[in-house]
């Protein structure tokens, strides 16, 4: 039988015996290093638990809506519309493959651009705060590459300027995401079921502005790249975003890249990370190319396209909105995250299965419902999901930064991936099927993450 210590030892060797045995010096420092990081968390739970009011949700809400608008809408609308190729030698499906190839570099340049810039944000010093500059200049990036989008000609130069708004609204987006780890707790999936919504919301604003006022495809470029300016700026502005000198010095601590990219590691957060990449993949290809759906799948016209693209769009928004809201706050409330993001990806992988097997303009409507009620509740609750995951808590931009990625590389990927499966079996179906099959998968995975308890320390704050 050993003992620690004991009469004349010191409290550092073990007595077993009459022999005198050190503990393991590198099962000592592991300890001593999970400990510091223990304590670090608590430390920062309790600096910034509290809980904000309806102005900060406005303003939060007011920066998604824009960076959402700006992102969504020309994926939906204006590039397929500009990309379009009816006359080609090739025939319409030139137009898809280009729109296709091009969403997907833009998503892979917001691959690299949220976490760095994320990283960055998390050691920016300064009274003018952390993420506030990071919010500012990813928004000022976007919007100038809008401007630039709008007198694009053909596919390399749309495909140039569409990078640059990628790489915006990833830095904006990186930032915007850190302030629910730094200022929330026991809100995070009210405020992650705003981002969710958002999203939803943004496609209803920006689609519907350009085909009820019949908006060119430039005009509506720069319609896009003003509302984008107003917004994130006010939002960058006007939200609360104190300099954190000891978080910042702790974020610039020298560190291998190793040490730096341990989040990948982290077997929770690598877990959470693949499926939330393989669900918005499967997502996108029920969505991505619902226009080319409805022009050459339902065999519609021009204008009776855009229409109904509209009202498809509607639907799913209602069902994102209300379903979000009602699923993160649920999540809030129990604190069972896994489940409710499980049977959500199903619910979406159904919706595309049923588009698959009965490709139709009612089974369309029925099919937006079912992927709103599904994906509103996966993105609001696997976004607070992954807010209780972060292994670092001195990087928290910087990881979410890899959280937002691998939603929206799922959102741009998807295209690429539909144009593929378009292309070799020339029609829709195949896709919708891919895209049930990879939504439900995705959701199984969430299986492997071991729940983890959040602490919070639910104190008033300001707003």
């Amino acid at each position: 039988m050993c003992r620690v210590g004991g009469r004349g030892a010191p409290p550092a060797v073990a007595r077993c015996g009459n022999r005198t045995r050190k503990p393991n010096s590198e099962s000592t420092r592991f300890r001593r290093v999970a400990s510091n990081v223990a304590g670090r968390r608590r430390a920062l739970r309790h600096d910034h638990a509290m809980r904000v009011g309806l102005r900060w949700f406005l303003l939060f809400t007011l920066a998604w809506l824009a960076l959402w608008t700006v992102q969504l809408t020309p994926l939906q609308l204006l590039i397929p519309l500009q990309l379009d190729t009816p006359d080609d030698a090739d025939g319409w499906v030139s137009g898809v493959v280009w729109s296709g190839l091009i969403l997907a570099v833009g998503g892979l340049a917001g691959v690299v651009a949220a976490p760095v810039a994320g990283g960055l944000s998390d050691r920016t010093r300064g009274g003018f705060g952390r993420r506030r500059p990071w919010a500012l200049g990813g928004t000022v990036l976007a919007a100038v590459s809008l401007v630039g989008i709008a007198t694009a000609e053909g596919p390399w130069a749309v495909g140039l300027a569409w990078i640059g708004v990628s790489v915006g609204t990833a830095v904006a987006s990186a930032a915007f995401t850190a302030l629910i780890a730094d200022q929330l707790t026991d809100q995070r999936g009210t405020a992650s079921a705003v981002v969710s919504s958002s999203q939803a919301l943004g496609i209803v604003l920006g689609v519907g502005a350009i085909v009820v006022f019949g908006l060119s495809v430039a005009a509506g470029y720069w319609l896009l790249a003003g509302f984008l300016v107003v917004a994130g700026a006010a939002a960058a502005l006007l939200l609360p975003d104190p300099p954190e000198q000891a978080a910042s010095q702790r974020a610039r601590s020298p560190r291998r890249l190793g040490e730096r990219l341990a989040a990948l590691r982290d077997r929770d957060f690598a877990w959470l990370l693949a499926g939330r990449l393989i669900v918005n993949i499967g997502n996108a290809l029920g969505t991505g190319l619902l226009l080319f759906f409805l022009l050459y799948g339902l065999g519609l016209d021009a204008q009776s396209a855009e229409e109904d693209l509209l009202l498809l769009i509607v639907v799913y928004t209602v069902f994102v909105v209300v379903s979000s809201i009602v699923a993160g706050a649920v999540s809030d409330r129990t604190g069972r995250r896994r489940g409710i993001v499980l049977w959500a990806a199903i619910v979406q992988g159904g919706a595309a299965l049923l588009l698959a097997a009965v490709p139709s303009l009612p089974m369309a409507f029925v099919a937006a419902a079912l992927l709103g009620v599904g994906y509103g509740a996966y993105m609001a609750v696997g976004l607070a999901l992954g807010t209780d995951l972060l292994p670092h808590p001195d990087d928290h931009a910087r990881d979410l930064g890899f959280v937002n990625v691998s939603a929206s590389l799922g959102q741009l990927l998807g295209p690429l991936v539909g144009a593929g499966l378009v292309a070799a079996v020339g029609g829709f179906a195949l896709m919708f099927a891919v895209g049930g099959v990879l939504s439900i998968v995705g959701g199984v995975m969430t299986l492997a993450i071991r729940p983890r308890a959040v602490s919070a320390d639910p104190s008033p704050a300001p707003a």
